[in-house]
């Protein structure tokens, strides 16, 4: 395997889930957690939203660091023409679990891999279909008291607890999480930044 073009491999996201997933695919990187306004309105379009997150994101950090290979993530749930994003409080959380009961939604991730050094822009999509099972308010609550619902997009995580309120999934499971390894893996593989396979 020739060596790779850029000195290191970053990830801007200050995720556990996402800085977990990457790590599962022996991938060596540190962690810069980019300062910028994410765009958050409920009426976008959320292919277009997360795109332009994941790319703010990894915009920032390469400007701090051109050499690298930085990789921007960013995930959202849509239902009904409505993006939901992280609620702000535990009355939002309900809202959001009331709204997505006995449904189906998608969950969008967007990529967004940047090296200013080496001029190098590539943006990513990825969907996948969850559907909730029918929710009372015996559930939801089970549910709020269970997970930790207040940091994820639509207020759940399905790795967290998600088998009290999700009756299945299609499409990529991380994606679902918050980065879709499938797809990370072929990028990061053709730009020779994981490790060779033996």
């Amino acid at each position: 395997m020739n060596p790779p073009e850029f000195s290191r491999l970053i990830l801007a996201s200050a995720s556990p889930r996402r800085r977990e997933l990457l790590a599962s695919l022996g991938a060596r990187f540190d962690v810069v957690t980019a300062t910028v306004d994410e765009h958050e309105a409920e009426d976008a379009d959320p292919r277009a939203l997360v795109t332009h997150n994941a790319a703010l994101k990894a915009d920032w950090v390469a400007a701090r660091h051109p050499d690298a290979l930085v990789l921007g993530a960013d995930t959202t749930v849509f239902v009904d023409g409505t993006v939901l994003n992280k609620p702000a409080d535990i009355a939002d959380a309900r809202r959001m679990l009331r709204l997505l009961s006995g449904r189906a939604h998608s969950v969008f991730t967007g990529l967004a891999l940047r090296c200013h050094a080496r001029g190098l822009s590539e943006d990513h999509g990825v969907e996948s279909r969850v559907y909730f099972r029918a929710l009372d308010e015996s559930t939801i609550d089970r549910y709020l008291a269970a997970a930790h619902a207040l940091d994820k997009a639509g207020a759940y995580g399905i790795q967290d607890h998600g088998e009290i309120i999700i009756e299945r999934h299609e499409g990529s499971l991380t994606n679902i999480i918050g980065l879709p390894l499938e797809e990370t893996k072929a990028v990061l593989t053709r730009l020779r930044m994981l490790p060779s396979s033996p």
